[in-house]
């Protein structure tokens, strides 16, 4: 089983913030295959398990807040046991520019918390991730820039990040090879 997982912060307040951008891929794709996800109380996140042409994928979005996100993934993971090598992690990315895919099979957190979190608690940085950009601006504190709303420029940028997201979650699904993935999209944007 493949666990394709988007970071965020669950309730409409944080719907449409920058920090959400892994929810609403998920949330992109549920709606592609026709699918809600439900609420799962044991491992706190909403969870909808698909076919992928015959294979197996558990779609998550934690609703732990973003600071916890690998509370939901270490139950997930072990509940399912699920590979370190079967996990996808889609999250925002301050470092790069608005829209902007960085595929990477590995690495640190890079200052973000919910990185921070999911390797801390899985003990490993061995888990593929798409970084899709949303930019910075220093002067506006990090946290309110990150929870703060896209605005109608950069949701319109944002959804060709998502629907590129979209194609990499199939392919990674139907067990292409990452380094095929990552050549494929890290040179397109």
């Amino acid at each position: 089983m493949k666990l394709i997982v988007g970071l965020g912060n669950p309730g409409l307040k944080y719907q449409k913030t920058r920090h959400n951008i892994g929810f609403m891929v998920i949330d992109e794709v549920l709606k592609m295959m026709s699918v809600q996800a439900r609420f799962d109380a044991k491992f706190n996140a909403e969870v909808a398990q698909v076919l992928i042409e015959g294979k197996k994928v558990m779609l998550v979005k934690p609703s732990t807040f973003m600071n916890v996100s690998g509370e939901a993934v270490s139950k997930l993971m072990n509940y399912y046991d699920v590979s370190i090598d079967d996990i996808l992690v889609i999250v925002d990315d301050i470092n790069l520019d608005t829209g902007k895919l960085r595929l990477r099979e590995a690495g640190g957190h890079g200052g973000h918390n919910g990185l921070r979190n999911m390797i801390g608690l899985l003990h490993s940085e061995q888990f593929k991730r798409v970084r899709i950009g949303i930019s910075n601006q220093p002067h506006i504190p990090l946290d309110q820039y990150v929870l703060g709303q896209f605005t109608t420029d950069e949701l319109i940028t944002m959804q060709k990040a998502i629907k590129l997201s979209t194609e990499i979650i199939e392919l990674f699904s139907k067990d292409m090879p990452f380094k095929d993935i990552m050549t494929k999209y890290n040179t397109q944007t």
